[in-house]
């Protein structure tokens, strides 16, 4: 099943270095069926979109905890705030509808050979992403100025990379 898993460029880092990636906790997005039926209308490929949103908006979370200074590695490079899903083909995969329509698990850890590909945000979104990265807990809770601001991020399309661009793509970060 296609899979559409949250990310930071430091795990994607880990994922060039190691030839595999690193799930956290094995939370994934998926067009599942019940994604599919909280909508009325929208093909595979809108429904799939819709999955990767959700794993681009939990990639938000990631990125606060990493850039958090009582939780950073103080020895680990900066890299840019910006939001990263990998998409990847995996087995076996877990509906867990409990917990939101798009939610899956999957393996913690995913072979290179898995994955089909890497979206990241370009360096225009980093402010949108820095102000939706200190708003995503507001949000969810309900505030609406933080659900604006996060909605703000969305605007910012993520780019497609092939696996075997992201060594390049992380030396010209």
């Amino acid at each position: 099943m296609r899979v559409y898993i949250p990310a930071t460029l430091r795990m994607v880092s880990g994922l060039t270095e190691s030839g595999t990636f690193e799930s956290i906790g094995g939370t994934a997005f998926a067009l599942t069926p019940a994604l599919r039926e909280s909508y009325t209308s929208g093909d595979d490929e809108e429904l799939s979109e819709a999955a990767m949103r959700e794993a681009a908006r939990a990639s938000l979370r990631l990125l606060s905890a990493e850039h958090d200074p009582d939780d950073a590695d103080p020895d680990a490079p900066p890299l840019p705030p910006r939001r990263v899903v990998v998409a990847a083909d995996v087995e076996p995969v877990t509906l867990r509808p409990d917990l939101d329509t798009a939610v899956v698990k999957i393996p913690l850890s995913v072979p290179l050979a898995s994955i089909a590909s890497v979206h990241v945000d370009g360096a225009e979104a980093e402010p949108a992403v820095v102000a939706a990265m200190a708003a995503v807990d507001a949000a969810d809770l309900g505030d609406e100025d933080s659900e604006l601001a996060v909605g703000d991020v969305d605007d910012h399309d993520l780019g497609w990379y092939a696996t075997q661009e992201l060594p390049f793509l992380l030396e010209l970060l």
